[in-house]
C-alpha cells in the first residue's frame, strides 16, 4: 500500500507565522485528507531585526531564508504573509496557491477603548509603516506618530505599558491569533486603505514540482488570487518599495474587478488616490492601469521623495 504523501512546510518561527501555516495545513487536509504535513520553522533576517529593535529594511528580510530553503530542497512549500512577498518573483519559485483571503483591513487598538475620532490631540500612535503613518496624518494631523517594531504580542505589551496611546495592526493578524477582541475599531478604507496583499497568504513551491503544485492548488482561491494579483501589479508598476507610502485594495465580483489605490507623501499632506472597475480578465493589467492613472495625476513626485 503506497504511503501518504508528506509535505515539509517552511515558515517563520513567529507565533503568527505558525498560526497561518497551521491554517494552510487544515485547509489542505480538508481537501486532501491523505496528505501528511510537518512545519519547519526558519529564522529570518527580519526576525533578528525585530529582536534587536532595528527598523525593517526591505520585504525580503522575512522571506529570503525561507525561499532559499525551498530552492535547496530542504522544504517542499513556503508559507508567507502575502504583504511580505516581493513583487518580483524568482524564476525558480512558483506561487502555487493563494488561499482565501482573511480580513484585509487595519484596526485601531487604543487605551481606554477609544475610537480613532476620540483620540486626544497629540495622542501617541505607534506604527513603523510609512503607509499607515501617512494616512493617519492625513486624517488627523494633530497625532504624534511614533516608530514601533516587534511582533504583535510585543506591540500589545508596549501599548499596555503606556508607551503608546494607540497602535494600528492588521485585522487578519489579530484574528489568526484569536486576539480580535483587542481591536477597538476597524478603520474604514477611506481612512486607512490596506497594504498590498494584506490579509492574504502566499504558498510557494519549486517551479518543477508538478505533483506538489497539482496537490497544493486545491486550496487556491481564484478571486483572492485575482485581487492580490491586481494589487501587486499596481505596486510593481509604481516601482514601490517597503518605504513607499502606497496602498491598494481590490475586490472581485463575478467578471468585474474593482481596485482602489493611493500614493501619499510621507507627512500625509498630499494623497493621490484613484479607483477603477474593469471587466478585463487580466487582473495584472487592471492594477497597472490604476498605477498609470495615479502617475498621470502626479504620484510620481511623491514616489521620488527621499
Amino acid at each position: 500500500m503506497p504511503r501518504s504523501p508528506q509535505l515539509l512546510l517552511g515558515t517563520r518561527a513567529s507565533q503568527l507565522a505558525l498560526a497561518q501555516t497551521n491554517q494552510v495545513i487544515e485547509e489542505l487536509r480538508r481537501l486532501a485528507p491523505e496528505v501528511r504535513c510537518e512545519i519547519i520553522p526558519i529564522r529570518t533576517r527580519g526576525d533578528n531585526m525585530y529582536e534587536l529593535g532595528r527598523p525593517i529594511e526591505g520585504k525580503s528580510v522575512f522571506t529570503e531564508e525561507i525561499e532559499e530553503a525551498l530552492v535547496q530542497g530542504r522544504i517542499d512549500l513556503a508559507v508567507h504573509s502575502m504583504k511580505d512577498l516581493d513583487v518580483d518573483s524568482s524564476t525558480n519559485i512558483a506561487l502555487a496557491a493563494v488561499p482565501k483571503r482573511a480580513n484585509p483591513h487595519d484596526v485601531l487598538v487604543a487605551r481606554e477603548n477609544r475610537k480613532f475620532s476620540q483620540l486626544p490631540s497629540r495622542a501617541r500612535v505607534g506604527t513603523s509603516s510609512p503607509r499607515r503613518k501617512s494616512q493617519l496624518l492625513a486624517a488627523r494631523g494633530d497625532l504624534e506618530i511614533i516608530e514601533m517594531h516587534g511582533n504583535i504580542d510585543t506591540r500589545l505589551r508596549k501599548l499596555a505599558s503606556g508607551t503608546y496611546d494607540a497602535i494600528v495592526l492588521a485585522a487578519a493578524g489579530l484574528e489568526r491569533l484569536h486576539l480580535n477582541r483587542k481591536a477597538t475599531e476597524v478603520l474604514p478604507t477611506h481612512t486607512m486603505l490596506p497594504a498590498v496583499g494584506q490579509g492574504a497568504l502566499a504558498v510557494q513551491s519549486r517551479t518543477g514540482d508538478e505533483k506538489i503544485i497539482e496537490l497544493i492548488k486545491k486550496i487556491d482561491h481564484l478571486p483572492t488570487r485575482r485581487e492580490v494579483g491586481a494589487e501587486r501589479a499596481f505596486a510593481k508598476r509604481l516601482g514601490a518599495n517597503c518605504r513607499t507610502p502606497i496602498a491598494a485594495y481590490a475586490r472581485s465580483d463575478l467578471s468585474k474587478l474593482t481596485i482602489e489605490g493611493l500614493v501619499a507623501s510621507k507627512n500625509g499632506r498630499m494623497l493621490v488616490r484613484g479607483r477603477i472597475t474593469s471587466n478585463n480578465p487580466n487582473s495584472h493589467e487592471v492594477g497597472e492601469e490604476l498605477a498609470i492613472s495615479l502617475l498621470e495625476k502626479g504620484a510620481e513626485a511623491l514616489l521620488e521623495e527621499d
